[in-house]
């Protein structure tokens, strides 16, 4: 090998950072013979030097800024995490430097990308960040490169774990959500303080990245509404089984003549779409392009292991000379889109509704119901309870959210009805 190696300073030994150090140790042969040089690890920051990795000999920082003022690197691996702080901070620095920079985060992408690209643009540096969206599934690079000749019309997916996680262990043990939350907390899957997760805020974050390398506009995270899980419950997915579906929280951005729409919610998958069977921790990513048509990525969406693989495939581009602008074109080129109208977005809906049992609430509920023009699909009421509330579901044909919203308030004031979750059904 007659190039140089690449030298990598790392900031930040925690799961993901300690997953790349590992990865870069035991795969050396194996990386060097595909890069055709060395990928040599030249500096380590962290509060504390772990014991368990293999850094013999690479110079440590208890201080990441000093180790990226001062360190010699190609490359600084950003894995501290945070949309600000520190983490921007050694960003911001080793791209002032002329310096490339790897990260896994997706916060400071979503708040910041922007404003980094044209750092790196400006002073010859290059930004990788295929681990912020979908742990070790390559969406990144599939939308910067793979789908380069394609105009994307539609990205969606299954982009939280520990959502996913949740919800595929409410339906399998037919626990409700706080019971599988506190599992979820105890064996890890979820954060002490799960608002991030729970409430779509992380889905958001990698949603607004994926709009921005989709439609090649600046990312703009306060154009996504977002809507969590919190209120989904173990009677609604028995009920989505009943009816054919699974309940996912997605991220779905789409483009038409109208402006871009992005949002996310916990939405009913039909069982004939791939999402409706991605369990557990994973992730899947769909995305449409005007020739290649469909396609679906689907794979471990975090954990040690997968994030420092699309860490590792980051700095193996590095390594070769190849590089694309940060966001797919100069960050000058990405154009701003009107953002669709939310009342005008068109879809099926699931209503649970809790009821008094008691004469006349079902014609009160359909009048609401055809006073704004939506149209009843199926009905299931099974039972009486005179002394209590009982469910009552039903799907409606796809109609404009602003009138499904109108009917759900005029159905919410009736003094008969005691609860009532909406939920979209997508019908793909």
């Amino acid at each position: 090998m007659s190039k140089s190696p690449l030298k990598i300073a790392i900031a930040g030994l925690g799961t993901v950072g300690g997953g790349t150090v590992q990865l870069l140790h035991d795969q050396a042969d194996l990386l060097a013979s595909r890069a055709g040089r060395k990928l040599t690890l030249v500096g380590a920051a962290a509060l504390v030097k772990p014991s368990d990795l293999p850094l013999d000999g690479v110079p440590f920082f208890t201080d990441a800024r000093v180790m990226a003022k001062d360190c010699d690197y190609d490359v600084l691996v950003e894995l501290i995490g945070g949309a600000g702080g520190i983490a921007l901070d050694v960003v911001k620095t080793a791209l002032e430097r002329g310096r490339s920079v790897v990260t896994a985060n997706k916060a400071m992408i979503a708040h910041h990308g922007v404003e980094l690209a044209r750092i790196a643009e400006a002073k010859g540096g290059n930004m990788g960040f295929e681990a912020s969206v979908g742990g070790g599934i390559p969406i990144i690079k599939s939308l910067r490169e793979g789908l380069s000749g394609n105009a994307v019309g539609k990205v969606m997916g299954i982009l939280n774990g520990t959502c996913n996680y949740i919800l595929t262990t409410m339906r399998d043990s037919g626990r409700d959500f706080a019971d599988v939350l506190a599992e979820a907390q105890a064996l890890g899957y979820a954060e002490a303080d799960p608002t991030f997760d729970i409430d779509g805020i992380d889905t958001a974050h990698k949603l607004a990245i994926l709009v921005s390398l989709a439609f090649a506009m600046p990312i703009d995270l306060e154009a996504i509404a977002c809507e969590g899980i919190r209120h989904v419950s173990a009677l609604d997915i028995r009920y989505a089984d009943e009816l054919g579906y699974r309940i996912k929280l997605l991220g779905v951005a789409s483009r038409s003549e109208a402006g871009v729409e992005a949002r996310v919610y916990p939405a009913m998958v039909p069982l004939s779409f791939p999402l409706a069977h991605v369990s557990g921790p994973f992730n899947a990513i769909v995305t449409e392009g005007d020739f290649v048509g469909r396609t679906v990525l689907e794979g471990r969406g975090a954990g040690a292991r997968p994030t420092a693989s699309a860490v590792v495939a980051d700095l193996m581009d590095l390594a070769r000379g190849r590089v694309m602008p940060t966001f797919g074109v100069p960050v000058d080129s990405l154009m701003p889109l009107p953002a669709a109208s939310s009342g005008a977005h068109h879809s099926a809906y699931y209503i649970r509704l809790m009821v008094k049992d008691e004469p006349g609430v079902f014609a009160d509920v359909a009048a609401a119901l055809r006073d704004e023009k939506v149209s009843m699909e199926q009905i299931i009421q099974r039972g009486r309870a005179p002394a209590e509330t009982v469910p009552v579901v039903m799907t409606v044909h796809e109609t404009d959210e602003a009138s499904m919203l109108r009917a759900v308030a005029r159905i919410k004031a009736l003094g008969s009805v005691a609860d009532l979750q909406l939920i979209r059904i997508e019908n793909l």
